[in-house]
């Protein structure tokens, strides 16, 4: 009985001062907001999170024109950008947005540079990566909470374990941007199925009791993601698939809007092809990340050499370029690997890789190019998809998640696209679009062209600002 009485008193003594703490760290935070936002009542600021806002790749698209569209929208805000890239000067990091994307960002920007961002970073949790990143990323939600406590905070990178550090500790009003969940019932359904994958290693896929405990690791993490991501008034997704996945893992239909992710389309549609050489110049566009599954596209691309074996000339003409963005070292080491099984393959003289290219560079290879290639299982989206489609490239994409469920369309009579799952069947697919007749390929870019408006920046502007209306005050 004794032993149970110092139990109950030691957590109730534990319980008291992390109550204490909690409660301190409020007050010293509402402080430190009313310090650094001064004596302005209308002006509200906006801190948008996003660790690596300097990538590059399609979430920070979405970044970069969330960021516009608020400027142009409401002029009492200060905009905030919680980042992690302390390499880099704010000039630098607006200068790329402005190369890459094409986007003008006015000077009403500031930047809390975090040096926590190791704490959200993979490599550092070898083992129950996705909880480990998920509290790492409370300890870089508190760095910039303590830093700059905004009056509205939006995750624009998925981190939903910060939300209620801003709200219930910050006060702040919550927004968020989910481009892909943390876990989905696609992710429990391969490790009950024990299916070896880049995110469910071999050695747990063979051993029943390490898919019983990764089961019940995610089934947990799960109940955790629902709670968290409930703090958010509004939620907005990218995709059907993701919306799917959301409305079940989070249940509140009533605060999720879709909000397809913004796409340069109308520039791209007006791009000259030039199509002054016989090269067939299959593009592939989108950060080195493991998940963007590229050894596939060279697996596809073997075995479409396989196919043209009678048929060298063809083959000659046949040039594969890699376009996409390194954030750390960890993608410059799957590019270095990459480049090791294209000379393994014996693909070296076919593929070009393209290393954070600048956006003129990348219209050129939109001008050259004749088909595109996307490989991602699952993909959330798919921005390089609908780009590709604009700039009139034939797309072959993975059968599954956005490129299936929202932009690739494979009826006859309205096929805009082709869709695949291994190598063999992208293989046959590419072999396909080059054998086929000028009119038939025609036809389905124009059908791809046609299909892109309903993704484009200014229908983004009108649905961003629609969803996230809630998080700022009406005005009378």
């Amino acid at each position: 009985m004794a032993v149970v009485i110092l139990i109950f008193w030691v957590i109730f003594a534990l319980l008291s001062v992390i109550t204490a703490i909690t409660l301190g760290l409020r007050q010293w935070l509402q402080r430190r907001k009313q310090k650094l936002h001064g004596s302005s009542e209308n002006q509200l600021y906006v801190g948008l999170f996003h660790p690596y806002c300097n990538a590059g790749g399609g979430g920070e698209r979405v970044l970069w024109c969330a960021v516009r569209t608020l400027q142009n929208k409401y002029d009492n805000i200060k905009i905030i950008i919680y980042t992690g890239d302390i390499e880099s000067s704010p000039k630098a990091i607006l200068d790329k947005a402005r190369n890459v994307f094409n986007f003008e960002i006015n000077d009403k920007v500031s930047f809390v540079f975090l040096k926590h961002r190791r704490w959200v970073e993979a490599k550092k949790y070898p083992h129950f990566t996705l909880l480990g990143q998920s509290l790492g990323s409370m300890i870089l939600g508190l760095e910039a909470l303590c830093k700059f406590p905004p009056d509205i905070f939006i995750d624009t990178m998925g981190y939903a374990f910060t939300y209620p550090l801003f709200k219930f500790l910050g006060g702040a009003k919550i927004g968020c941007y989910v481009h892909y969940p943390i876990v989905s019932t696609d992710m429990l359904r391969r490790v009950q199925f024990r299916q070896a994958v880049h995110n469910n290693k071999a050695y747990v896929a063979r051993n029943p009791f390490l898919t019983w405990t990764k089961l019940t690791y995610y089934r947990v993490l799960s109940k955790l993601y629902r709670w968290v991501g409930c703090c958010s008034e509004t939620i907005m997704v990218n995709s059907s698939w993701t919306e799917n996945h959301i409305l079940e893992l989070w249940e509140v239909p009533f605060k999720t809007h879709r909000v397809y992710p913004p796409c340069e389309v109308s520039h791209l549609k007006q791009l000259e092809r030039l199509d002054d050489t016989d090269e067939i110049v299959i593009l592939s566009v989108g950060q080195f990340r493991p998940e963007k599954d590229h050894p596939l596209q060279l697996q596809a691309l073997y075995e479409l050499r396989t196919l043209l074996t009678r048929d060298e000339a063809l083959w000659n003409k046949i040039r594969l370029v890699i376009a996409g963005s390194c954030r750390h070292e960890e993608d410059y080491e799957r590019l270095r690997n990459m480049q090791d099984l294209s000379k393994h393959l014996s693909l070296e003289n076919s593929i070009e890789f393209k290393v954070n290219v600048p956006y003129d560079e990348l219209l050129k290879l939109y001008q050259r190019a004749k088909i595109g290639i996307h490989t991602m299982w699952n993909e959330h989206f798919g921005i390089g998809i609908v780009e590709c489609m604009a700039a009139g490239l034939i797309m072959v994409a993975h059968r599954s998640g956005g490129p299936l469920l929202d932009i690739v369309e494979t009826s006859e009579g309205s096929q805009n696209g082709f869709l695949a799952t291994d190598a063999v069947e992208y293989a046959a697919c590419i072999l396909n679009i080059i054998h086929n007749p000028v009119e038939i390929n025609t036809t389905i870019r124009n059908a791809a062209k046609s299909s892109v408006e309903r993704f484009s920046e200014k229908e983004f502007e009108v649905q961003f600002l629609r969803a996230i209306s809630p998080l700022f005050p009406k005005v009378p």
